[in-house]
């Protein structure tokens, strides 16, 4: 009883804010007694602390309690095709140190020792060890598949698929490591802190190099049987003909960024990348408008298939195609109306290229807290 009186207390402090103890006994139904013993332990073990006293309103005044943000601290990491994120946070989830590394990797081990290295460093910078923080999780292109120890469905990564990569990776950054897809985590952070506040059900969809999902239903993620839901990418837009051999990704290859260069080119314009393609359009270009329009009825098909089978409330659109949202909206919205009655709302995310780190950061908080008031006591 007593552990359960002292997580009804940190919870309140954790999701209201500062309070006194007549107010926190108030919030949870408590005595004062008992609420004075639950934060007599929890200042003791070092998860609460005194934030002042209060100044106002009548009789005497009495001593606000805040969580300990310092009584633990996690590890995110966001690993890119072209850049590695990193980010300490500490249990309030305020970042106390920040860092990003070009992702030069041209194997697999190159990339891990980038990886601990930026940790590492990121980690000092915070004036910690490795070993002092709680929860780590790291963001990824593919999916995790703890029985195999490998991330599958992971191309733009050299070498990142091959068996016994998530051993390595903890080895590399200790023990406790969650390996997450980065579309899942992505979602988690509109979730949290972007777009899709509030939203129970919906769809993160992620445009760039690749194409990926990450899906929430009830407010948590959705994974599926082999952890693939959301493999988007794979869905299987204009089939082959009846004698060609089947074709993996052919969404991802027909919508992703290499296709919106390839669609322009197509129309006589001289593009390198799908940046060019969005700058022109915002210019007028009219062959640039053009390969913009067809890329929204490519990313149509995607989302009339996907609102048929999860029916989401939101569709959030992000990474570096999908944040184009304003070129996007109007022709995406046009090719759904001729596709299908089901027009859940579209947006683009509000996080950008911080979507996944911040989900990282989320995802590892949950963790660390539940481990941090389990460990009470025992240091």
């Amino acid at each position: 009883m007593r552990e359960l009186n002292q997580r009804a207390v940190l919870e309140r402090l954790r999701d209201s804010g500062p309070a006194t103890r007549p107010q926190i006994a108030a919030d949870t139904g408590l005595s004062k007694p008992t609420v004075g013993q639950a934060l007599l332990d929890l200042e003791q073990h070092g998860l609460v602390r005194t934030a002042g006293r209060t100044i106002s309103g009548p009789g005497r005044s009495a001593v606000v309690y805040e969580v300990n943000p310092a009584a633990g601290h996690v590890l995110g990491i966001d690993i890119g095709r072209g850049l590695i994120r990193v980010a300490v946070a500490d249990l309030s989830g305020t970042v106390v140190a920040r860092l990003d590394a070009p992702n030069r990797a041209r194997s697999a081990g190159a990339l891990l020792q980038s990886v601990r290295a930026t940790a590492e460093d990121a980690v000092a910078r915070a004036g910690l060890r490795m070993a002092d923080v709680v929860s780590k999780v790291v963001s990824t292109p593919g999916v995790p598949d703890p029985r195999e120890g490998t991330v599958r469905r992971a191309p733009n990564l050299p070498g990142w698929e091959r068996k016994g990569l998530l051993n390595e990776l903890s080895s590399a950054l200790g023990p406790d490591v969650v390996v997450e897809n980065d579309a899942n985590l992505t979602a988690v952070g509109e979730y949290e802190a972007g777009a899709a506040r509030g939203v129970d059900v919906f769809v993160c969809v992620t445009v760039g190099t690749g194409i990926g999902m990450g899906i929430v239903v009830d407010g948590a993620l959705f994974r599926g049987a082999h952890g693939a839901a959301g493999e988007v990418g794979y869905l299987p837009y204009g089939w082959p003909p009846p004698d060609s051999p089947p074709r993996e990704g052919m969404l991802e290859s027909s919508a992703a960024g290499h296709s919106v260069v390839e669609m322009a080119a197509s129309r006589g314009l001289d593009v390198e990348t799908a940046k060019d393609v969005f700058r022109l359009a915002r210019e007028g270009d009219r062959r640039a408008l053009a390969a913009v329009d067809e890329e929204a009825t490519r990313l149509a098909f995607m989302v009339a298939s996907v609102a048929a089978v999860i029916d989401p409330a939101l569709v959030v659109l992000g990474g570096g195609i999908g944040k184009n949202t304003d070129l996007l909206a109007e022709p995406l919205t046009r090719a759904l109306t001729h596709a299908t009655p089901l027009r859940p709302v579209i947006v683009p995310g509000e996080l950008g290229e911080e979507a996944a780190l911040t989900g990282a950061i989320a995802t590892a908080l949950r963790t660390a807290r539940d481990v941090v008031f389990a460990r009470r006591g025992t240091g």
